[in-house]
């Protein structure tokens, strides 16, 4: 007989995203006529810019002659975009990557959850709480995560980001092998500073660990102090593995195109003591289970690094962060104590005392018809607040917050 993977079953019933969904149509169901204002996933609403746009168009026409057609691309991802990655994303920040050390996804999201098909099961994992669901959910189906009960996976050490630490997680009390940290937060909206981030890069080169770094959120940063990737700190490329996306940057996010940084310098070990460089496993990893990204959307990507997509995509950034800080602002004025929307566009809200995350959220659905993320559902620290987004359209986020402040009053 064929036997489940029972780790899959130790998954909570649905991703949190899900149950959101499902809430609100029930809403809709029973309150057809309601406008709701969409606030809660973390979705662009702006069109791709118009250089991705005829960029794509130009490899579609391609695709239509046989002279330029393309057929399976690299598993890698094709040259032309590599290398403008390298350019435009790590020269300026005057740090080296090797094309063989940038591998073009569908998106951050797969290989977060992806990447740890190559460590064994047995690794221990710390998370920062509140936490981005993914990299809790994939290490459960990996059965790394222990049993779960009140709230807490058994074998996972949660790094809390609270008002009290001002949401910069302490190290880790006993020593992990495997750290995720995600920066600008995902979902906080918060940062880190270069020597607050340069203090995880060297707990893990004096504990032998590895961290998985998702940037998807660099482009956000506004503050020129800020690092925008983890290879800023000396003697991260021994350490990290870096995520990107085009997602939130230039709005793929029904395009689908992130990629992954392996340094050739990223090591772990059998258990006979053997040292095996990363980057060749995961090489070999997406030779064997993927098939690369398509043609016509790396085009579109390489648009973005061009002159006028440069321009574009910027115009596009300030738009959603001129929404966050609208929505800050209002949200203040309203009395909620509001983080994050400076250097990313997620807000963290306070829930006023007395209310849980998702009854707040209910209340929003309900008296307000807003949809919001409650802060439960990215663990037990999030508990207390709400997540916003601020990539809605303008209109709608102004009416959102003119709402609110009516509610409030």
């Amino acid at each position: 007989m064929a036997l489940v993977n029972e780790h899959f079953l130790k998954l909570q019933s649905n991703y949190l995203f899900a149950d959101i969904a499902k809430q609100v149509n029930r809403f809709k169901v029973t309150h057809p006529k309601a406008k709701l204002i969409r606030m809660g996933i973390g979705d662009v609403t702006q069109p791709l810019a118009p250089a991705v746009i005829q960029a794509m168009h130009r490899a579609v026409d391609e695709m239509a002659r046989k002279e330029t057609f393309h057929g399976y691309g690299p598993e890698q991802g094709y040259p032309f975009l590599i290398d403008a990655i390298i350019k435009h994303d790590y020269e300026r920040l005057g740090v080296f990557i090797e094309p063989s050390e940038v591998f073009i996804s569908d998106g951050a999201k797969s290989d977060c959850g992806n990447i740890g098909d190559m460590l064994r099961h047995d690794n221990s994992i710390g998370v920062l709480d509140p936490v981005y669901p993914v990299y809790i959910d994939s290490n459960v189906m990996a059965g790394r995560t222990g049993t779960f009960a009140d709230g807490h996976w058994s074998d996972i050490v949660y790094l809390p980001c609270t008002e009290e630490n001002g949401f910069v997680p302490q190290l880790p009390s006993r020593r992990v092998d495997i750290i995720y940290l995600c920066y600008p937060n995902n979902p906080t909206g918060t940062t880190l500073t270069k020597e607050q981030l340069k203090a995880w890069v060297n707990y893990a080169l004096a504990n032998d660990a590895i961290i998985m770094y998702d940037s998807a959120y660099e482009a956000y940063i506004q503050d020129p102090a800020i690092p925008h990737s983890i290879y800023e700190i000396k003697g991260a490329k021994n350490v990290a593995i870096e995520f990107r996306s085009f997602s939130k940057t230039a709005g793929f996010t029904g395009v689908r195109c992130g990629y992954t940084i392996v340094p050739k310098e990223v090591t772990a070990t059998t258990l006979k003591g053997e040292r095996v460089p990363l980057n060749k496993l995961w090489n070999r990893r997406q030779c064997t289970k993927f098939n690369g990204t398509s043609y016509i959307t790396q085009r579109g990507a390489e648009a973005v690094f061009s002159t006028e997509g440069k321009a574009q995509v910027k115009a596009t950034i300030r738009y959603y962060m001129e929404n966050a800080r609208l929505m800050k602002e209002g949200l203040e004025a309203c009395g909620l104590r509001v983080y994050g929307g400076v250097n990313a566009p997620y807000l963290w809200v306070k829930v006023p005392d007395g209310l849980t995350s998702w009854r707040f959220f209910e209340k929003l659905l309900y008296e307000v018809n807003i949809v919001s993320t409650p802060g439960a559902g990215f663990g037990p620290s999030g508990e207390g607040y709400l997540r916003l987004t601020a990539f809605g359209d303008r209109d709608e986020t102004q009416e959102a917050i003119e709402r609110i402040q009516h509610w409030m009053r």
